[in-house]
């Protein structure tokens, strides 16, 4: 905890922040998703009333609402209206340029959206028409961005739903796109039942090409996900990953032991990519107080903070970074610390992490400390 007062809510918008797991689909503006249905003809899950303000907010509210049931199965639900709209070129390019202009305005300055292409060609579009079209969008919202003085840089992760048989042919995708706008690969969906180790060969294949990913592992399932991940599968990054305080053991006393796999994960410095609200809805956590991440980042784990879906859980990076502040005592130097290791994390060359760490938020968590001072 810090030893400064704690930063003002405006204070943590304007701080520089990194974004490593954001869902681009689970990301869209509520208006977005009301115009671009309107435009295909997807079915809502609400009245409308027939005033864009009102059916926009209301639409919101039930995303934020039938998400927080305490339930991943159920959180991912959410997602056939969003997925439902996004199946042509020029709705992922829109909803990724939105992505990239709302996280701008947020003080991100270096986000990875990962999305999954297997899901957004039912209207024809082939597996790298969608690529090309949320970069397209991508590009878009960095040029935009950059005209209103964000130096806020993107990229995106390719994701492989692991319920399904095409890891393979998204990792291959990824690696074809790499040069373009394409840092990483990655699996999401429903953890139970869909092992990691059943997409060894993409991962290897990955490794083969020296290309990055990160694995979503350790949310609703515990630590044989996290340990095949790594072990198995060789993942850069855990996304999510809380329930690696499973293998931490917290005596009476206050005295902690780490258990085999929480060391590794911890001497190897291995990122976890956590999302405290989103995991208070699916429940991996009953409160923020009670989150892993108060522990995990005493204990100096490689924990950064991040978003997930900021449409169901109604966030952004401000928000979980003022709750952090609010639930834990933070300072600007732990957001400051949380920022460092998501971009030590990133999956961006070593010299454009470096010139972003000691260009941009070294500086500007500087200019906030003289506030303070």
């Amino acid at each position: 905890m810090s030893a400064c007062p704690g930063p003002t809510r405006d204070q943590v918008r304007r701080a520089p922040k990194a974004l490593l797991h954001d869902h681009l689909d689970g990301g869209l503006r509520p208006r977005t998703v009301l115009e671009l249905a309107r435009e295909v003809g997807h079915e809502l899950p609400v009245t409308l009333a027939g005033d864009d303000a009102a059916d926009a907010a209301a639409l919101g509210r039930w995303f934020r609402e039938s998400a927080d049931s305490g339930s991943l199965e159920r959180y991912l639900e959410t997602f056939a209206h969003t997925v439902g709209v996004m199946q042509t070129r020029e709705a992922l390019a829109r909803v990724a340029r939105e992505a990239v202009e709302d996280l701008a305005a947020d003080g991100v300055v270096y986000a990875e959206l990962r999305w999954a292409p297997e899901q957004h060609v039912e209207a024809g579009l082939s597996l790298d028409e969608t690529v090309a079209a949320v970069q397209e969008g991508v590009d878009a919202g960095v040029e935009a961005a950059r005209a209103a003085g964000s130096p806020v840089v993107v990229r995106q992760l390719l994701t492989a739903m692991r319920h399904q048989a095409r890891s393979q042919e998204i990792a291959e995708l990824a690696v074809a796109w790499r040069d373009r706008g394409v840092a990483g690969f990655d699996i999401a969906g429903a953890e139970a039942g869909y092992p990691p180790t059943r997409h060894l060969d993409a991962f290897e294949y990955l490794q083969r090409e020296n290309a990055h990913f990160t694995i979503h592992a350790g949310e609703a399932f515990g630590l044989p996900s996290i340990w095949q991940a790594i072990q198995w599968c060789g993942a850069d990054r855990l996304g999510h990953g809380v329930r690696i305080v499973d293998d931490v053991e917290v005596a009476p006393d206050g005295s902690v032991t780490l258990g085999r796999l929480a060391a590794y994960v911890r001497d190897n410095r291995i990122p976890l990519e956590m999302c405290p609200a989103s995991n208070l809805q699916t429940g991996a956590a009953a409160s923020l107080a009670e989150h892993p991440i108060g522990l995990l980042t005493r204990l100096r784990f490689r924990v950064t903070v991040n978003t997930d879906n900021r449409l169901m859980s109604g966030t952004s990076m401000t928000d979980e970074m003022t709750s952090l502040v609010e639930t834990f005592g933070y300072g600007l130097e732990d957001l400051r610390w949380f920022t460092v290791n998501a971009l030590k994390s990133a999956f961006l060359p070593f010299d454009e992490r470096l010139a972003l760490i000691e260009q941009v938020v070294k500086p500007g968590y500087a200019a906030l400390l003289a506030e303070q001072a």
